[in-house]
């Protein structure tokens, strides 16, 4: 009798599945299927004979028409395409594509390079990279010996096709992240029932004599199949379609395996055994599950059940260990607690008992004695956390209430309210982003979950913030008074005035108060990023201000006019003021010289505009010097020639005629005679001490003797 050993994982998957059922009850009328729908020809000659064809580009598709999308997906510019000729979509992509498209496109738009471990014809592969954003770096690597070294200097992430073969992906990860000099972010994209297919294929290959690989040739999934069991047995047949079948090769094997890749319909398998029912009448068909049910009748485990095994013995691949005394499971090298494996060690050890976890249970049972470490260093690690220590998590997906993510073994829910303060709209852009969390409460229901809060967190930092600062600000203006002297760093300037940072608060310098003469842009004063030394003006508690001053501490132009200038000097300045009786002439920022208008020439002037303009620059000596009253008195006149001697005499009255005009003016007030007519009161004004260092009396003192030399 021939036993069957019939793979549990048979047939379609679900996305398969679904896109199969879509096409053969989809409207045939002006639908169309871009490229072919699965690797399958059976499957695809019935599709083909409802009246849907199959298209290599959208270009073969009329507007309007119906478009359908196979499991395997797309690039994004196809979706783009449709919409802009108004084709509507019937979107079949296995929702495990779907997501590697989305983690393609979002690591792509973070700038970083992305690696797809897979086949670059395949379909799916095809579709990923139209995911890739415009000018962004992706490369497709199908083999673990492939050379990696162009990935050196970049930022890589990693998903693999998801129907390529789990140990490919891991050996071609392990030798990319040792070229990689940056960071490498894995994404384990490959589908759990390709996984699941694949392990299951190695064990039915492992425990028959022959194996029937039933799928199409161009099936990725069915040829890696092929593989894994040629890898594990030395008969290994590929039948496209039942019609291959041939009894005569499998006839003297007495147990035969059967798989079939996630493209092959449930019929094609079923043919299958019907033809082996026809030719062998004593065919026995099982699956490999009831295989091994049937060897663990007497030892039955649940997943995640601790249990204590002895070991039994040591062999290259690990060892096996009982738990009963009569099944023996091997424990891989992998999953023993030991840094290097050594099967003598191990050997030496035959008969000691270990503690290990049931990590699964179908199709066969496999144990871990890594796991009961990992278990008893979370279980010391929640003890933490349920005492109020924080942790850090990154978040792995999202529901309409929350983030979930995981640590460790345990599930971990962080509701929507608690992310942040405040409603957050997009969940999604939370996945694959870290999450510091706290511990809300541990729901024990089924097994641990976790939940936790990270808002608890950034409120109770952004309180501390806030009273850290409060503190800091108190002690600020407990320590600082009007007019003490500071020392402050310039952080930023205004068109009013500079913000100077000192000890840690911002105080205010306006622009007036930064120099004695004026400026018109705060970095003729200051540099941002330099310290200075400021006086305190003012300080408001209430409005946590502070008015600090620069010029304050700086000498004003009047402190060093004595160094600089005295009686007899000759200076040169610039006409800034002309009054009736005389002009100003700016000397130097903030000193200001007075030029009576009978010092400017020797001739007879009714007013200085006749002789000087504003803006003008002119040469002067210096009469008299009042640095209490902060006036200098400036002759223009001084410097030029005296007119000719004739003129003088022709001109100047006897002396006889000065004393009676000198009486004159002492009897009825001596009248102005450089004043023009009418402006007698504003030259008094000046005669008393409006401006000038010298008294009118002075003034003709000096013209006299002038006159008489």
């Amino acid at each position: 009798m021939m036993q069957v050993l019939l793979g549990k994982y048979c047939g379609f998957c679900a996305g398969v599945r679904k896109a199969v059922d879509t096409a053969l009850a989809v409207e045939a009328e002006n639908t169309y299927i871009l490229g072919e729908l699965i690797h399958n020809p059976d499957v695809v000659e019935r599709i083909r004979k409802r009246g849907i064809p199959t298209v290599e580009s959208v270009n073969e598709v009329p507007e309007g028409a119906t478009l359908l999308i196979r499991s395997h997906g797309v690039g994004k510019d196809i979706y783009r395409e449709c919409e802009e000729r108004d084709i509507r979509v019937v979107d079949c992509t296995c929702s495990f594509v779907r997501r590697s498209q989305r983690i393609v496109e979002s690591e792509s738009e973070k700038g970083r390079t992305v690696v797809i471990i897979g086949h670059a014809e395949h379909p799916e592969t095809v579709g990923l990279l139209g995911w890739v954003k415009e000018g962004g770096e992706a490369y497709v690597f199908s083999s673990p010996e492939a050379d990696f070294s162009i990935l050196a200097e970049k930022e890589v992430s990693v998903v693999a096709q998801t129907t390529f073969s789990e140990q490919s992906f891991s050996e071609s990860c392990e030798n990319l992240r040792k070229v990689c000099q940056k960071t490498v972010e894995i994404f384990h994209t490959i589908c759990y029932t390709t996984v699941w297919r694949q392990r299951e294929a190695k064990e039915i290959a492992r425990r028959s004599q022959a194996v029937l690989v039933i799928g199409g040739r161009n099936s990725s999934n069915t040829g890696k199949l092929y593989e894994i069991a040629s890898e594990h047995c030395s008969h290994v047949f590929w039948l496209q379609s039942a019609e291959a079948f041939e009894y005569e090769k499998i006839k003297f094997f007495n147990r035969v395996g059967v798989i079939a890749g996630a493209s092959t319909p449930d019929w094609q398998t079923q043919e299958v055994l019907f033809k082996m029912e026809e030719s062998n009448a004593e065919v026995q068909a099982t699956t490999m599950q009831d295989v091994v049910e049937e060897m663990g009748k007497e030892e039955r485990y649940k997943r995640g059940q601790m249990i204590t095994a002895k070991i039994v013995s040591a062999t290259d691949e690990g060892v096996y260990v009982s738990a009963s005394g009569k099944l023996e499971i091997l424990l891989p090298k992998e999953e023993l607690d030991c840094e290097t494996y050594s099967r003598e060690e191990y050997a030496a050890k035959v008969g000691e008992e270990i503690d290990v976890i049931v990590m699964e249970v179908s199709p066969r049972v496999k144990l871990s004695q890594k796991m009961v470490k990992k278990l008893r260093e979370e279980e010391e690690m929640l003890k933490e956390i349920e005492d109020g220590k924080e942790f850090t998590v990154t978040c792995t997906g999202f529901n309409k209430g929350g983030l979930t993510a995981e640590l460790g073994t345990y599930p971990v829910f962080v509701p929507a309210r608690e992310i942040r303060t405040g409603y957050v709209r997009d969940l999604e852009k939370y996945v694959g982003k870290k999450l510091r969390l706290k511990l809300l409460e541990i729901r024990k229901e089924r097994r641990k979950e976790i939940i936790a809060s990270q808002r608890v967190i950034l409120e109770a930092e952004k309180e501390a913030r806030e009273a850290a600062k409060a503190a800091k600000e108190e002690a600020f203006f407990d320590s600082i008074n009007v007019g003490d002297v500071v020392e402050g760093k310039v952080e930023r300037v205004t068109n009013f005035g500079a913000f100077v940072s000192v000890n840690g608060f911002d105080c205010l310098a306006h622009i007036s108060d930064l120099a004695w003469t004026g400026v018109k842009n705060v970095t003729d004063v200051l540099e941002i990023g330099k310290r200075y030394e400021f006086k305190v003006l003012n300080v408001d508690r209430e409005k946590k201000k502070v008015s600090i001053g620069y010029k304050q501490l700086q000498p004003q132009p009047w402190d060093l006019a004595a160094e600089k200038y005295h009686e007899g000097d000759i200076v040169h300045g610039k006409v800034v003021r002309i009054v009736s009786y005389g002009a100003f002439v700016e000397l130097e920022k903030g000193i200001d010289g007075l030029v009576h208008v009978s010092q400017i020439s020797h001739e007879w002037l009714d007013n200085a505009t006749s002789a000087l303009t504003i803006g003008e620059e002119v040469d002067a000596k210096i009469l008299a010097l009042n640095l209490a009253d902060k006036r200098i008195t400036l002759s223009i006149k001084a410097l030029q020639p005296k007119p000719e001697q004739e003129y003088r005499s022709e001109n100047r009255p006897e002396r006889g005629d000065r004393e009676n005009t000198r009486s004159k003016g002492k009897k009825g007030g001596r009248k102005n005679f450089n004043a023009p007519e009418g402006e007698d009161d504003e030259y008094r004004e000046w005669k008393e001490g409006g401006y000038g260092g010298a008294s009118i009396a002075e003034l003709l003192h000096l013209e006299g003797e002038e006159e008489e030399k």
